[in-house]
């Protein structure tokens, strides 16, 4: 592992057998990472590693939020930058940016975010609906706004958005 490897912390050790059904079932573990001033939450299981940015290997004809590829121990792995691709402010790259490393679809993508903060675990009752607006982000990619205290986090169906054909990176899977 490089220097520059943070690698996913992984769900606790399972509950006793005649716990882990209601728990299993009801707890959800999410990366919280920023775009700018918001904070968002992937499905941890998803995740394979956190790594700090580097500059891709860019594309020709790619959309812009496709900032290239990177070459990760001989798998070549496109790279999204999610600031462009949920309009937000132009990204600027620094100490804190992070290459958020996904499995999704039987294929590994990389995910550009403004830094990582934690591993949050959510109970069912701090799951909120998302409200129905118009934005960038299609609706059908969020899952719900997780609620911890004051601390409001936007949870995204990471697979979801993916594997939509505005992505064009995967196909969904068949799970």
């Amino acid at each position: 592992m490089s220097p520059h490897t943070i690698t996913a912390p992984r769900a606790p050790t399972a509950p006793s057998p005649a716990d882990a059904g209601a728990v299993a079932t009801s707890l959800r573990e999410f990366l919280a990472f920023k775009l700018g001033a918001e904070e968002y939450g992937i499905d941890i299981l998803r995740v394979q590693e956190i790594r700090s940015y580097e500059e891709p290997t860019r594309l020709a004809s790619a959309p812009a939020f496709i900032k290239g590829v990177v070459n990760l121990r001989g798998v070549i792995v496109p790279i999204v930058d999610m600031r462009l691709k949920f309009d937000l402010a132009q990204p600027s790259y620094d100490s804190f940016t992070v290459v958020i490393v996904l499995n999704i679809g039987h294929r590994v993508v990389g995910m550009v975010a403004d830094g990582v903060s934690d591993v949050i675990t959510l109970a069912p009752e701090q799951l909120r609906p998302v409200p129905e607006f118009r934005s960038a982000l299609d609706s059908d990619h969020l899952l719900a706004i997780g609620s911890v205290g004051e601390r409001l986090l936007i949870l995204v169906d990471i697979e979801r958005l993916m594997t939509g054909p505005e992505m064009g990176l995967v196909e969904p899977s068949l799970q």
